[in-house]
């Protein structure tokens, strides 16, 4: 997920591998799995297929369009099954080590792996904005739409009593944690989702449509987000 995040890394893997790179991701994070349940004794077959349909039919869908401008409508089913797969697929039965802890997890990791799969290396698609860059004032400009936002959520936020000033001292340890948590794993993934991909494709119809059909199932994501991602108790 991060590796791609590197400039040139999709030309780089395009120019070795060519068309294949796509499968090439798809098929390593295929293997991945197998050693995930082969070496935890969890393997079976009708995980392996879920799994193998997960990866290698919205990359069959890819590869059947990838003459067509970004924006069609294998496009968007590829899409919709990603989210599917993220917010409502039997992750626990997946994902059964250790005990589904890291079910969600593994699920994100996997569907952010085939989508990476399906639209930069196979679809190629422009504009996504899927780089890690620093620019020479960008801590300014985010500590301070940090606090324009908190000036607006944190009062907003207690008065639809949807967080509370609670601190509970005796967990400040694991924040870092949490917060890395959040971002790889919640605000990353979703972000990639909706904003560089969806709003993406629809944007290349309209600005009209881009903008009535991104924000509705970027907001409908949240209602089923696990209950981590929001650390409601402080602020």
């Amino acid at each position: 997920m991060l590796l791609f995040a590197a400039r040139g890394m999709e030309s780089s893997l395009a120019s070795r591998f060519g068309a294949g790179s796509g499968f090439f991701l798809g098929a390593a994070v295929f293997l991945v799995y197998l050693i995930y349940g082969l070496g935890t004794n969890t393997f079976a077959f009708t995980r392996a297929a879920a799994i193998a349909g997960l990866v290698f039919v919205p990359l069959a869908l890819a590869a059947f369009e990838k003459q067509k401008p970004p924006g069609a409508w294998e496009d968007f089913l590829i899409l919709a099954g990603v989210w599917v797969a993220v917010k409502f697929s039997p992750s626990h039965w997946l994902w059964p080590y250790p005990g589904g802890r890291l079910a969600y997890v593994f699920t994100v990791l996997l569907c952010v792996n085939v989508a990476l799969a399906a639209f930069v290396l196979l679809r190629r698609v422009n504009g996504i904005g899927y780089s890690i860059g620093w620019g020479r004032h960008w801590g300014f400009f985010i500590l301070a739409s940090f606090l324009v936002f908190a000036c607006i959520a944190i009062p907003l936020g207690r008065a639809m009593r949807f967080i509370e000033f609670a601190p509970q001292w005796s967990q400040w340890k694991a924040l870092p944690f949490l917060l890395l948590g959040i971002l790889f794993f919640t605000a990353w993934p979703e972000e990639f989702l909706f904003r560089g991909l969806l709003q993406n494709m629809l944007s290349r119809a309209s600005i009209a449509t881009s903008l009535a059909g991104g924000p509705l199932p970027f907001s409908l994501a949240f209602l089923t987000s696990p209950t981590w991602a929001f650390p409601t108790g402080a602020t």
